[in-house]
């Protein structure tokens, strides 16, 4: 992964499409026009920060409740000797969208979606035998106040 310099066109690039992605025939012609760029120059600034890891996706974020899904945040306590295995083992589930660490004793973090809390308990007790009996926290939301994340580039 290359580092990259950002100048102000691809902050304004970066701002527009993290959360009003346009939905149209030619989105990065949209966005040329907007910024006076062609829509070739915007897809060439895009894959190059693809490329150099600062824009990891492009892609619809769906809310899970709305389409008969489940959420839950996840905490492991991992020992840092099964660290490797542990997290290898939760990211292959599809319903994991982030896994991270965190200075604390429960030091795993991921977040799971699946059709049914059921589902989601099952798997992670898969995920505990498989891992030679981690502790899993399952923290589910009892309300959603946010779930947005817009950076201002």
């Amino acid at each position: 992964m290359s580092t990259v310099q950002l100048d102000d066109i691809d902050k304004r690039i970066l701002n527009r499409i993290q959360s009003d992605f346009p939905i149209t025939e030619a989105p990065f012609s949209e966005i040329g026009q907007e910024i006076g760029l062609s829509g070739a120059e915007v897809v060439h600034r895009v894959r190059r920060l693809k490329e150099a890891g600062i824009i990891r996706r492009i892609g619809g974020n769906f809310s899970p409740e709305k389409l008969g899904y489940v959420s839950t945040l996840c905490a492991g306590r991992v020992p840092p000797e099964k660290l490797e295995h542990f997290t290898k083992l939760v990211n292959a589930y599809p319903g994991v969208t982030h896994n991270y660490m965190r200075a604390n004793t429960f030091n795993v973090w991921f977040t799971f979606i699946a059709p049914s809390r059921e589902i989601i308990s099952q798997s992670l007790a898969e995920i505990s035998e498989k891992s030679g009996g981690i502790e899993i926290l399952n923290l589910p939301a009892t309300d959603v106040y946010k779930i947005r994340a817009q950076f201002r580039v």
